[in-house]
């Protein structure tokens, strides 16, 4: 009887004193966060009042975030009592430990994929213009860069001093950031420097931004596979606004996981205002200027979750699907939520192995394009990416607008007009014969069920004519035929 009650104490014991992680957001930043202006209150620093108050109660404070106003912190069950009834804390909410990992298979996207990936954007307009991210700052938040400092394709980057800086905010105290390997996932980062920056040899290129600078960002914790922490990456990215970065690559997102599963994400909280990450990031979108360059994820597939996790989920940020050689939708690339009043993805390239391996691709294009215009916005930039792909303005919930074009982007930001689309109307019609410059093989047609979620996606062959015969799906509204950097809106209609 003395064993079993000693048993039930342990029990008890662990019960209470079990931890779990969680944000714990402040009301203000003190008595003089009223007479600043929202960009000066949003860097200023926590009120210590209020961390005071908290570390008096035994709690250890892990991230503090100026942004969001919020420490992350451990709680047992007395002391998440405690925090609910604080009046300074405004919400209590989990932080997320799932990290995703972008890419389906590790390390595996070779030299052919990445050289398909690049030449889907035409970046012919680059070459001769010599652009290749020379001076641009790009910041890289991923799960780890083991052995970059000795592959032959990143020999350039460390022999020129373009990693200005790096930081382990996971494990801070490790001594070895590049040859110290905690998971199986730690090298992750250094495929997707090799897509953004990678050199073969002195006389070629892999990546489209091999001369640019670069800060890398660990935020894996390093203990599971697939599992991160979603406070690190706030404070990865504050950090890199700090030293004036204004391009980040990051091909993490988060979805569910949590100990208690009432806690998870649900795939109608991927709307860029419940997390504290799609929170962040749109603070670094409108607040400071950065561009965001986000992996979309790889939830496509799986039935229970199909959409983007976030922060791709977030306004603002330039979410990246991946597609097929002809366009299309790859079937693992998650897609953009139906009710979200924005579009997502925003854009997309090819990727055989995950969108990890599409969003380092697109951001070696912002980085051609802010090498030519330096003082151009974060928004204008994005604005070109976006009306510079194929399908604009008539995007879809599966590839976003579609691909980038470089020579459009490049003219798009000189003022110029670039036309994409045109628009065709069935009235009364179940098919529709189009006449395109293409002559054979074959067009992709995304069907919708209204102006930009997709029912299904196609293949319809053109003949040696050009022509092609589009028919009506059933309950669609609208078809988009896309084809060689171009494309034409169907809109059903009845008579």
């Amino acid at each position: 009887m003395r064993g079993l009650l000693f048993i039930l104490l342990i029990i008890s014991c662990t019960s209470i004193s079990a931890q779990q992680r969680y944000w714990l957001s402040l009301i203000d930043k003190g008595q003089e966060s009223s007479i600043q202006s929202k960009k000066e209150n949003i860097s200023a620093p926590i009120s210590p009042l209020y961390l005071n108050e908290i570390k008096g109660k035994g709690i250890s404070i892990i991230v503090q975030s100026k942004w969001l106003n919020a420490v992350s912190v451990e709680l047992d069950e007395i002391q998440l009592e405690w925090a609910k009834r604080q009046t300074f804390i405004t919400e209590v909410s989990p932080v997320d430990t799932d990290v995703v990992i972008h890419s389906l298979e590790r390390d595996s996207f070779g030299e052919l994929g990445l050289y398909s990936a690049i030449k889907q954007l035409k970046p012919e307009a680059f070459f001769e213009e010599n652009l290749d991210g020379k001076g641009v700052k790009i910041g890289v938040i991923d799960a780890g860069y083991f052995e970059a400092d000795s592959n032959k394709e990143l020999k350039s980057l460390f022999e020129n001093d373009r990693i200005l800086a790096h930081r382990d905010f996971v494990n801070p105290t490790k001594e070895e950031f590049f040859s110290e390997m905690e998971t199986s996932l730690d090298s992750h980062g250094t495929t997707v420097l090799t897509m953004m920056a990678g050199k073969p040899s002195r006389s070629s290129r892999k990546g489209l931004a091999p001369e640019a600078y670069f800060y890398l960002a660990r935020t894996d914790h390093g203990v599971n596979e697939f599992r991160g922490e979603e406070d690190y990456w706030v404070q990865a990215i504050e950090w890199l606004d700090s030293l004036g970065v204004k391009l980040v690559n990051t091909s993490l997102g988060y979805a569910s996981g949590f100990d208690d599963p009432k806690e998870d994400y649900a795939p109608s909280q991927m709307d860029g205002k419940t997390s504290k990450i799609a929170l962040a990031s749109e603070i670094a979108v409108n607040e400071k200027g950065m561009l965001l360059v986000v992996s979309a994820g790889n939830e496509g597939l799986k039935p229970s979750w199909r959409v983007l996790s976030t922060p791709a989920d977030a306004k603002g940020v330039l979410s990246v699907g991946a597609t097929d050689l002809q366009g299309r939708k790859m079937g693992y690339s998650s897609i953009g939520p139906e009710d979200l009043a924005y579009l997502k993805p925003n854009v997309s390239c090819y990727s055989l192995n995950g969108t990890s391996f599409s969003a380092p691709v697109i951001t070696g294009f912002v980085a051609c394009l802010w090498q030519k215009f330096p003082e151009a916005s974060n928004k204008e930039i994005y604005d070109a990416i976006e009306k510079s792909s194929n399908l604009y303005p008539y995007g879809n919930n599966f590839v976003g607008y579609g691909v980038p074009d470089a020579a459009k982007a490049l003219q798009i930001l000189e003022g110029k007009t670039v036309i994409n689309s045109r628009l065709e109307k069935a009235i009364g019609l179940d098919e529709v014969a189009l006449r395109l410059k293409k002559r054979g093989g074959y067009v992709t047609v995304f069907d919708k069920k209204d102006d930009r979620n997709v029912l299904r996606q196609r293949a319809e062959k053109v003949n040696k004519s050009g022509d092609v015969t589009v028919k009506r799906y059933k309950n669609c509204k609208r078809s988009t035929v896309s084809f060689e950097g171009s494309s034409i809106e169907i809109i059903w209609e009845e008579e």
